[in-house]
């Protein structure tokens, strides 16, 4: 057995070791055995040089192809797109053929590995962004700048609609991205991440078509050129008229295009777009602009008519439908919907096939819903659905993702249709992820927590043991001497809900000394800081300040994520307010500790967390005496619609929310070190907010300091990121240790 290490022979770490985009950083990872996915039912792994079929019951490998055999079939093929150099990115469309699909240099290519042919090919528009491939007829749909179009082995590159030519400055040309088709609309709210949908049965394909022309032109500069040149961005700030989606069907054999007669989309958003299994009817939920009332919608396919309002459900703050219907595969007439109407995320069976008079009803926590079909309620409790992940439709499951055992976690269940029963899948502890198979009888679930660096098992979704395919160690925890980490809860400022924190200690850390703490804030909505996972989510950062002195503080304030509506919406209309009460209470925790100075505490965060940040230290300068803000909110009325009006309703119907939460006002408080940090071309929290904070500082008397990273956006990425860090940490050693 190897001698242990002890910690004092261990190294030190640097910001190359623990910061993405560091010399080290992935070499200092958990080993992974990446590239796992399904052919059907059969577990294969896609290598660069092979792709191996893995045995469920006992992990054996054997090898399906090799990277020569595909190279020599295309050889013999004479297709243009050269040799490829790895064969990790290729799937396996199709559980009953014995072919793969891989995208490589602008070529599609289907290649049979038991006859070694390439069976088709077909090349893409250079440029081709958004690929989106039916293995139901083999087309690609893709999108090139603004436009949409569709390829095949049968043809190459047919657009979807009249292609219009995009350019900025020429007379008789389009504005560039005034129309765009085939991406992400409503700035990748409501759960929306792409921009067409095929049909099931791939006889048509949805998509967005998304008209900006409207919309204001935010002037971002790119000043790579000799002279600076004017790149604006599409953006829409809160209160400000917003681009007009409409959701267009296109069917492949008479190339002809319906749109859905959802009537005028101004001041409306168009969501979470389903298709029915026979393909004859297209779902949409639509949210009004206030965002506090959404209704189901199902529209007839072939003729883009409304047929009916099958859901409704309205809150006094607001609606947040972000998952299409998912139709339960051994009933075309039953769908599963997703609502946090009983205040977290469950799930809802539908069946259209029992209709009824929709009657208004009120739920407890100030939810309203009209059904106009049979409705019965899957999952219950508080906790929440976080995604589904498939169905074993032999034994009518549907497979999930909850926060059934801790908000800290992710875990995998079975859930019984019929009767609603659950059976846990992999361990109870820790954060799990998972693939199912084509049948839902297996799943490849990779598991990490604090204890485990990770794991891969091929698991039976009976609910029985599986096989541990894979395990690793950390190396970090191995070669560095590594700080303590604690996990604990706190009181929020209403004296009640019971708050998570991770608290790092610095390393070699000694009782009697006094140290300087740093809290890292995010606060907002759609964010966690802390799980059951490698080091509670702790970021390289956190570590290294760690090793440099400080005491680390994290707290998961109300208003963040997988708590469930009334933790999140308390924030609403008043963003900020709570959130900075409760991390305010974090700071005292700090001060009651013995090893801390209370007079040295400091705070760091970005984007929603620049915005606390600036706001912690602008509104308890007595407690924060440096911050760095990074991509700060200053000002809500320029930030986007969507988001920006959900939790804050416009300027106009909620002028005293923006103003206590416009950090503008507070610029003479500032009596700390403040570093502003911004990308200089951000589309997020675009330059403006920072640099109107600077004015109203400069107006104020006060001195914040300022660093930007040109043509840099919402966030540093590569060795920029590393820069950023060692920025960041300079000025916390220079102003607060």
């Amino acid at each position: 057995m190897a001698a242990t290490v002890s910690a004092q022979e261990k190294k030190a770490y640097t910001l190359e070791d623990v910061i993405p985009g560091g010399s080290e950083y992935y070499n200092l990872m958990p080993k992974n055995m990446s590239s796992l996915k399904w052919w059907g039912e059969v577990c294969v792994q896609t290598e660069p040089k092979t792709i191996q079929t893995i045995n469920l019951k006992n992990g054996t490998k054997k090898t399906l192809v090799s990277l020569d055999e595909v190279n020599q079939a295309i050889e013999n093929s004479n297709i243009a797109c050269g040799a490829l150099t790895s064969l990790s990115n290729a799937t396996f469309p199709w559980a009953e053929r014995n072919e793969l699909n891989i995208v490589s240099n602008g070529y599609v290519i289907n290649y049979d590995f038991k006859k070694k042919e390439i069976t088709s090919s077909f090349e893409l528009s250079r440029g081709a962004a958004n690929l989106d491939f039916c293995k139901e007829n083999g087309y690609m749909a893709y999108t090139v700048g603004d436009n949409l179009y569709i390829a095949s082995a049968k043809e190459n590159n047919r657009p979807v609609h009249a292609i219009r030519q995009i350019c900025p400055t020429p007379e008789g040309y389009a504005p560039l991205h005034d129309i765009v088709y085939g991406q992400a609309v409503h700035r990748n709210e409501f759960g929306i991440y792409k921009g067409t949908f095929w049909g099931p049965k791939g006889e048509n394909l949805a998509f967005y078509r998304m008209d900006q022309s409207m919309v204001t032109d935010y002037p971002q500069v790119n000043t790579t050129q000799r002279i600076a040149t004017l790149e604006p961005d599409k953006y829409p700030m809160a209160g400000m008229t917003s681009h007009k989606v409409t959701v267009g069907i296109y069917n492949i054999a008479t190339q002809k295009t319906i749109y859905l007669k959802a009537g005028d989309p101004t001041n409306r958003y168009f969501t979470n777009v389903s298709w029915s299994p026979d393909e004859k009817q297209i779902y949409v939920i639509e949210v009004n602009r206030d965002q506090n009332h959404a209704q189901l919608v199902r529209f007839n396919a072939i003729t883009g008519d409304q047929e009916a309002v099958i859901y409704e459900e309205t809150h006094p703050k607001y609606v947040e439908p972000q998952h299409p219907l998912t139709f339960l595969p051994w009933d075309a007439s039953k769908f599963i919907y997703q609502s946090q109407r009983d205040g977290f995320n469950h799930l809802y069976l539908f069946d259209t096939q029992v209709a009824q008079e929709p009657v208004e009803k009120k739920l407890a926590n100030g939810s309203t819903i009209k059904e106009s079909v049979k409705v019965s309620q899957l999952t219950q409790g508080d906790w929440l659905v976080q995604d589904i992940l498939g169905f074993n439709k032999s034994k009518k499951e549907v497979i999930i993702a909850s926060t059934e055992v801790s908000p800290l976690q992710t875990n995998i269940y079975s859930l019984n249709v019929r009767n609603g029963k659950r059976v846990l899948l992999g361990k109870e502890d820790g954060t799990h992820s998972a693939t199912l198979s084509a049948s839902g009888t297996y799943l490849i679930d990779h598991f990490k927590s604090f204890e485990v660096a990770r794991e891969i098992s091929l698991l039976p979704t009976n609910g029985k043991k599986g096989y541990l395919l894979f395990s690793a160690t950390d190396p970090m925890m191995e070669q560095f001497n590594m700080p303590e980490i604690t996990l604990g809860t706190l009181k929020a400022a209403d004296g009640k809900t019971d708050l998570y924190y991770r608290l790092i200690k610095p390393v070699n850390f000694d009782p009697n000394k006094k140290y300087p703490a740093i809290i890292y804030v995010y606060g907002g909505p759609h964010a966690q800081l802390i799980h059951n996972n490698r080091f509670y989510d702790a970021r390289g950062w956190d570590l290294y300040m760690a090793q440099k002195g400080y005491v680390m503080l994290t707290v998961d304030s109300r208003g963040s994520d997988n708590r469930g509506r009334e933790f999140e919406d308390c924030t609403f209309r008043q963003l900020g307010t709570e959130e900075m009460k409760d991390q305010v209470e974090g700071a005292k925790m700090l001060q009651s500790l013995p090893f801390v100075d209370a007079e040295r505490i400091g705070v760091h965060g970005w984007s929603y967390g620049g915005f606390m940040t600036t706001n912690l230290m602008l509104t308890y300068p007595e407690i924060f005496k440096v911050g760095v803000a990074g991509g700060p909110v200053i000002d809500w009325k320029y930030y986007e619609v969507m988001y920006g009006e959900r939790y804050m309703d416009t300027p106009q119907t909620n002028p005293e929310g923006y103003k206590n939460a416009d950090l503008k006002q507070k610029a003479g408080n500032l009596k700390g070190r403040l570093m502003v940090i911004i990308g200089g071309t951000d589309p997020t929290c675009v330059p403006q907010h920072s640099y109107t904070f600077l004015r109203a500082c400069i107006d104020a008397g006060t001195h914040p300091d300022f660093f930007i990273y040109p043509e840099d956006g919402h966030n540093m990425i590569g060795r920029d990121r590393v820069h950023l860090h060692q920025h960041i940490t300079r000025y916390f050693e220079d102003f607060l240790k």
